[in-house]
C-alpha cells in the first residue's frame, strides 16, 4: 500500500481524472431509479398477510379508494345547498381515471315497497327540488341506515363524503397514482373555490400510496440541501482548512453518486425509506476522510512533506479504514434479511455507497490533496492536551468507570423489555403532510380511516343465501359493532334484512332474514337487476356468491389494538361459527400492523450473522481472540443502552426501529475498530504497556473519532426532520446509539483493556505513566508516549 500511495501523490493528475470519469460514469444509473407509489413495496411476496390481502381484492372490488370528506362549517349536511353538492360531486367523481365505483349518500340505493313493487332509487336526487319535509324523511333514513351511518354519514349529520374505488391497471404505479390523485385535488379545489363554507379532506388507500412519494420529494427538497450545508459546516470546524473541505466534500458526494448510480442501473423501485440512503452514505463517508486528513495534517506539523505525510497517513490508516468500510458494509447487508423489501434497497445502496467511500478515500484523497494548495498546519494537530488529559481522567478513575458504566449498561440494557412493539400507519407521516391532517379530521368527524376485510365462506354456489349463514354473520358483525375500537361494520346481512322488509310491505317486525333460502335467492336477483350500472354486489360478495366480505371501519389504533381486536374476532368464528372460519382479518392495516414484529424477527438471524462476521474480522486483523473478544462489548451493548433509553422516554418501537442494530452495527464498530488498532499497534509495535497504549489510542484518534461521531450524529440527526416517521426514528435512534458508542468507548473500553489485559509493567504506581519507566507521579500524569522519538516506530516497522 505504501508503494502504491508513493505513485498515487507523484501521479495525482491521472488518478484524479481516472476517478471523475469513472464517477460520472457510473452515477449516470441513478436516473434509471423510479419511486414506487404502492405500498405493498412494504412487504415480501411470501408475506402471508400480503398474500391473504391479494386473495381478498382478487375475490371481491378492489379496495384501493379515495375518500372525499365534506364537513360545512355549520355542522349540518341535510340542507339543499350541502345535498347539492354531494349529488354533483358524486356525478363528477365517476369521471375520475380509472375509477371503478363511487359511492355517497346521493347514490346510495334506497330500497322500499310500493303495492307489490320494490323501488329501488338514489337516496337523494334533485335536492333542489325537495321540500323540508322530504329532506327529513330521507335524513332519518340516512341516519338511520346501518350501511351508511358512520361510514359516509357521521351519526350526528355533521360531516358526510364520497368514497371513489379505484381499479388502477397497475402497469405503471409510479405514474397512474399521481394522475389519480392530482385529478381528484383539482376538482376537489373547484369545488372548495365554490364552496368556502365546506373543508374538504382527502384520505384513502390510493392517497396513502401517494404520501410515500411525497414524503420522499418533501424530504429531497428539505433534507437534503441542510444535511450538504451542515457537512461542510462540520468539515471545516474539524478539518480547520478549506481545502480539506472542499475534498472531502467531494468524496461525500461522489460516494453519494456512486451508491445511487451503481444500484440504479437494473431501474429499480424504491420508497421514501430508501430515500434516505444519500444522507447515510455522505455522514459515513466524512469519516475515512477525517481519519486521513488529522493523520495527515499531523504529519505536516511535523515538519514532514505534504508526500511523506500522505504516505504515512495512508500506512497507518488504511488497515483501521478497510476494516471500518467492510464492518459497515456488512452491517447494512444484513438488512437484506429484513420482511421489508425497501430496507434491503437502503443497505444495499449504503454498502456500495461506504466501500465507493473507501475506495475514493485511499486512492482518490490522496492525489486531490497533492494539487490543492498547501495550507499552514496548526499545531493543535501534533499537540493534543485535551485527549491527554482525558486519558489520564479515564486512568485515574478507571475503576469507578468500570463499575459505574457496567451498573449503567446493565440497568439499560434491562428496561429493554418495558418497549412494546406498535405502529400506526396514519402516524407514518407528521401533521406536515396533508394526508396525516386529512386523516386525522376524516377520524374525527366522520368515520374510521382504517378497516379490516374478513371473507365469510359459505356452504358452495349461492350458498350466501343460506337463512343460517346470513344470521350466523349477522351475529359477528353485531359481535364487532360492541369493540369499543369499531366505528361501522358493513355486512351483507344488512342489506338481506332490509329487502325482506321491504317485500313484505316494509313492516318493521320483517327486519329480519328470510326464512328460506329460495326465498333469499330470489330477493338478491330482483335487489341484482335493479341496481345501476358500477353499483352491482361486487363489493360484498364474490362472484359465485359463495361468499361475502364484512368491511370493519375502526378508530385510529396502535397495531397492538388492532391486532388484538382480530384474535378477538377470529376468536368468535372459531367459537360460533367454525364452518365459515377465516384464519385472520385481511386489510393494508393488518400488514402493517405485523410488520414491526415480522420484521425484528427475520432481521435477529441477519443482525447475529452480521455480528458473528465482524467479530471474526476483527480478531483476525487484530490477532488475538482475547482483545476480539474484548471487542464485542463495545459493539453490542451501545444498541441495548439506546433501546433502554429508548424504553425510558418512549416505550414504542415501530417499524423504522426495527432495522436500527443492523443500520447502526457496522457503525458502532468504527469506533472500536479503530481505538483497539491503534491500541494494538502501540503494545506490538512501539512495546508500550496496557496504559501507555491505552494514551496512545486516545492521543490518536481520540480527536478523529469525536469529531466523526459528531458528524454521524448530526447526520442521522438531520433524518429526524424527515415528515416520514420510519425515516425520522431510525434518524433519532441511530444517532443516539453513535453517540453512546463513543461513550463506551471513551468511558468503558479502556478500563476494560487495563483489567483484562494486564501485562507485566501494568500495575497501579510503577510505569503507568510513562514509556521511560519513572514512577514519579508528576510524570505519570503530565507525560505522553508521544514525547518520544518517531524513529522508534520506524525501528519497529
Amino acid at each position: 500500500m505504501e508503494s502504491i500511495t508513493w505513485w498515487i501523490v507523484r501521479n495525482p493528475w491521472k488518478v484524479v481524472l481516472a476517478t471523475i470519469l469513472l464517477v460520472f460514469a457510473s452515477s449516470f444509473g441513478a436516473k434509471n431509479i423510479v419511486l414506487n407509489a404502492d405500498y405493498r413495496a412494504f412487504f415480501s411476496h411470501d408475506n402471508p398477510h400480503l398474500q391473504a390481502f391479494e386473495e381478498l381484492q382478487n375475490e371481491y372490488n378492489k379496495v384501493d379508494n379515495i375518500l372525499i370528506a365534506l364537513v360545512p362549517e355549520d355542522g349540518e349536511v341535510f340542507n339543499e345547498r350541502m345535498l347539492t353538492l354531494v349529488e354533483e360531486l358524486t356525478e363528477a367523481s365517476w369521471q375520475v381515471p380509472y375509477s371503478r365505483r363511487v359511492d355517497s349518500i346521493a347514490n346510495f340505493q334506497h330500497t322500499y315497497s310500493e303495492e307489490d313493487d320494490l323501488i329501488v332509487e338514489n337516496l337523494f336526487e334533485y335536492s333542489s327540488e325537495l321540500n323540508e319535509e322530504e329532506i327529513d324523511n330521507k335524513k332519518q333514513v340516512a341516519l338511520n341506515d346501518p350501511v351508511l351511518a358512520g361510514n359516509l354519514i357521521a351519526y350526528d349529520g355533521g360531516a358526510t363524503g364520497v368514497n371513489i374505488t379505484i381499479n388502477l391497471p397497475g402497469k405503471n404505479q409510479a405514474r397512474e397514482v399521481p394522475e389519480v390523485v392530482e385529478y381528484v385535488r383539482n376538482m376537489v379545489a373547484e369545488y372548495e373555490a365554490q364552496y368556502p363554507d365546506v373543508s374538504f379532506h382527502l384520505t384513502g388507500v390510493t392517497m396513502t400510496n401517494n404520501a410515500f412519494p411525497e414524503a420522499s420529494q418533501q424530504d429531497m427538497k428539505s433534507l437534503y440541501p441542510i444535511m450538504l450545508g451542515l457537512i461542510l459546516v462540520l468539515l471545516f470546524l474539524s478539518l480547520k482548512g478549506l481545502w480539506g473541505t472542499l475534498a472531502t466534500f467531494s468524496i461525500v458526494i461522489f460516494s453519494s453518486g456512486l451508491g445511487l448510480g451503481l444500484f440504479g442501473w437494473p431501474g429499480p423501485e424504491v420508497t421514501p425509506t430508501t430515500l434516505s440512503a444519500p444522507v447515510m452514505i455522505m455522514t459515513l463517508a466524512i469519516a475515512d476522510c477525517i481519519h486521513i486528513l488529522m493523520s495527515y495534517y499531523h504529519g505536516i506539523a511535523k515538519g514532514e512533506s505534504k508526500h511523506a505525510a500522505m504516505v504515512e497517513s495512508i500506512r497507518i490508516n488504511f488497515q483501521p479504514v478497510l476494516l471500518t468500510s467492510v464492518t459497515t458494509a456488512i452491517g447494512f447487508l444484513s438488512l437484506n434479511f429484513s420482511d421489508a423489501p425497501p430496507f434491503h434497497d437502503l443497505g444495499n445502496i449504503v454498502c456500495i455507497g461506504v466501500i465507493g467511500a473507501f475506495v475514493l478515500a485511499i486512492f482518490y484523497l490522496p492525489a486531490l490533496m497533492m494539487l490543492l494548495p498547501a495550507k499552514k498546519v496548526s499545531q493543535s494537530f501534533n499537540e493534543n492536551s485535551k485527549m491527554t488529559a482525558l486519558s489520564n481522567f479515564v486512568y485515574g478513575n478507571r475503576h469507578k468507570l468500570f463499575y459505574g458504566m457496567s451498573v449503567l449498561i446493565i440497568a439499560l440494557i434491562a428496561v429493554i423489555p418495558l418497549n412494546e412493539l406498535d405502529d400506526n400507519t396514519i402516524e407514518y407521516f407528521d401533521w406536515s403532510v396533508q394526508f396525516r391532517a386529512d386523516s386525522e379530521m376524516i377520524s374525527e368527524e366522520l368515520t374510521g380511516v382504517q378497516s379490516i376485510n374478513y371473507s365469510l365462506k359459505a356452504d358452495g354456489a349461492m350458498g350466501v343465501a343460506d337463512p343460517e349463514y346470513l344470521r350466523t354473520i349477522d351475529r359477528f358483525a353485531e359481535f364487532l359493532r360492541e369493540q369499543p375500537e369499531v366505528r361501522h361494520v358493513n355486512t351483507f346481512s344488512d342489506t338481506m334484512k332490509r329487502l325482506n322488509k321491504n317485500m313484505n310491505a316494509d313492516n318493521p317486525d320483517y327486519y329480519r332474514m328470510p326464512d328460506s333460502r329460495e326465498l333469499a335467492a330470489q330477493f338478491i336477483l330482483l335487489y341484482e337487476l335493479s341496481l345501476p350500472y358500477g353499483l352491482d354486489l361486487t363489493n360484498q360478495v364474490n362472484s359465485d356468491k359463495s361468499a361475502t366480505r364484512m368491511v370493519v371501519q375502526i378508530d385510529k389504533i396502535s397495531a397492538n389494538e388492532m391486532i388484538s381486536l382480530d384474535k378477538r374476532a377470529v376468536a368468535w368464528l372459531k367459537d360460533n361459527a367454525p364452518e365459515y372460519m377465516v384464519t385472520e382479518g385481511a386489510s393494508t392495516a393488518i400488514m402493517f400492523a405485523h410488520i414491526t414484529e415480522r420484521n425484528i424477527t427475520s432481521m435477529i438471524s441477519g443482525v447475529v450473522g452480521a455480528l458473528i462476521l465482524i467479530s471474526f474480522i476483527i480478531m483476525a486483523s487484530i490477532k488475538s481472540l482475547k482483545l476480539g473478544l474484548i471487542s464485542l462489548i463495545p459493539n453490542l451493548v451501545p444498541a441495548g443502552m439506546g433501546f433502554g433509553l429508548w424504553a425510558l422516554f418512549d416505550g414504542q418501537v415501530g417499524l423504522g426501529l426495527s432495522v436500527v442494530l443492523g443500520v447502526t452495527l457496522g457503525i458502532v464498530v468504527d469506533d472500536t475498530v479503530h481505538f483497539m488498532t491503534k491500541y494494538v499497534r502501540a503494545k506490538r509495535e512501539l512495546g508500550y504497556n496496557s496504559k501507555q497504549a491505552v494514551d496512545y489510542a486516545f492521543h490518536t484518534v481520540g480527536v478523529a473519532l469525536t469529531a466523526t461521531t459528531i458528524v454521524l450524529c448530526a447526520g442521522f440527526l438531520v433524518l429526524t426532520l424527515s415528515p416520514f416517521a420510519i425515516n425520522a426514528q431510525m434518524g433519532l435512534m441511530s444517532a443516539l446509539t453513535i453517540a453512546l458508542a463513543l461513550v463506551v468507548d471513551f468511558f468503558f473500553l479502556p478500563p476494560l483493556l487495563l483489567r483484562v489485559d494486564r501485562d507485566s509493567k501494568d500495575d497501579s504506581g510503577s510505569g503507568a505513566g510513562s514509556v521511560t519507566g519513572k514512577t514519579d507521579s508528576s510524570e505519570s500524569s503530565s507525560m505522553s508516549p508521544f514525547s518520544e522519538p518517531e524513529q522508534k516506530l520506524n525501528q519497529a516497522q
